[in-house]
């Protein structure tokens, strides 16, 4: 979930970065507003306050607007759950301060209604995750996009969200207890961070600690401990890095994962305060 000012410029700005983004709708009473950009069983969602009142009136404690005037970014990993209200269970018999789930819902402009149910972690396990069970199908879901999946950079999926920590072994304990899972250790060798990888479906949850100068350091010397990469696998990295650079960016810088895979990575100045990372077949 990565919250801009306005949705427009957030939608003019990852077009730019070579996603087909689309109006999503807006939240009734949450005075807010979103844009999609599906993957091939994932999205991006850029999410922007559409009236201050009625989000005041309605999310006393949400604070968004206070998140928007730091810069915004991105605010959440919104994980995807089968069954929320076994797994919304299976954390609070783990200790974990959660609400919900609660159902929620919003109007595409053409119309069609999407529903889901959501859980949120309390404040006794504040933690920047965000739980969600959709009620509406994804082929359903995917007719609000007239091209859903297609995009100009190849993006195909999220290949992984980072999230950077001040202490690694505390955090690490913090998120196998929200998440009920054991993470594998790898050391990022783009982001030149030690890494606990959570694996979720085909996406990989980091939490990550800097262990030398580079973007894992910028990121927590800027914005403090939060979300602040997401990382896209491409069908074609020259291909996305040439739709970049012929929208008038700079060329993404290039690395090489601990994998042995090129990656290449957009700065947060060109991506909503969001470190923009490819990887994928040349």
């Amino acid at each position: 979930m990565i919250c801009v000012p306005e949705l427009g410029r957030g939608v003019e700005a990852y077009r730019r970065l070579g996603f087909d983004v689309h109006p999503g709708g807006e939240h009734p009473g949450k005075g807010t507003h979103n844009a999609i950009a599906f993957g091939q069983d994932d999205y991006l969602e850029l999410l922007a306050v559409r009236d201050r009142e009625e989000y005041r009136a309605n999310n006393m404690h949400g604070g968004l607007l206070e998140f928007l005037e730091r810069g915004g970014g991105l605010r959440y990993v919104v994980v995807q759950s089968d069954d929320l209200a076994a797994d919304a269970a299976a954390m609070r018999a783990r200790g974990v301060d959660l609400s919900g789930p609660i159902d929620g819902a919003r109007r595409t402009p053409s119309g069609q209604e999407l529903r889901w149910k959501a859980a949120t972690l309390g404040e006794r396990s504040p933690l920047p995750l965000f739980f969600i069970q959709h009620v509406t199908p994804l082929t359903e879901r995917r007719r609000q996009a007239p091209a859903a999946g297609r995009h100009p950079n190849g993006m195909q999926r999220i290949e992984r969200c980072y999230i950077v920590v001040d202490e690694l072994e505390a955090a690490v304990g913090q998120y196998r207890k929200v998440l009920g899972m054991e993470p594998q250790g790898e050391r990022g060798t783009v982001i030149n961070a030690d890494m606990a990888i959570f694996p979720l479906g085909p996406t990989g949850l980091g939490v990550v600690r800097p262990v030398a100068p580079g973007v894992a350091a910028n990121a927590l010397a800027k914005r403090g401990p939060g979300p602040f990469q997401v990382l896209y696998r491409t069908a074609g990295m020259d291909a996305a890095a040439k739709w970049i650079a012929d929208h008038g960016l700079p060329p993404p810088a290039r690395g090489t994962r601990n994998t042995g895979e090129q990656a290449m990575l957009v700065p947060p100045e060109h991506a909503c305060g969001v470190y923009v990372g490819f990887v994928g077949a040349p």
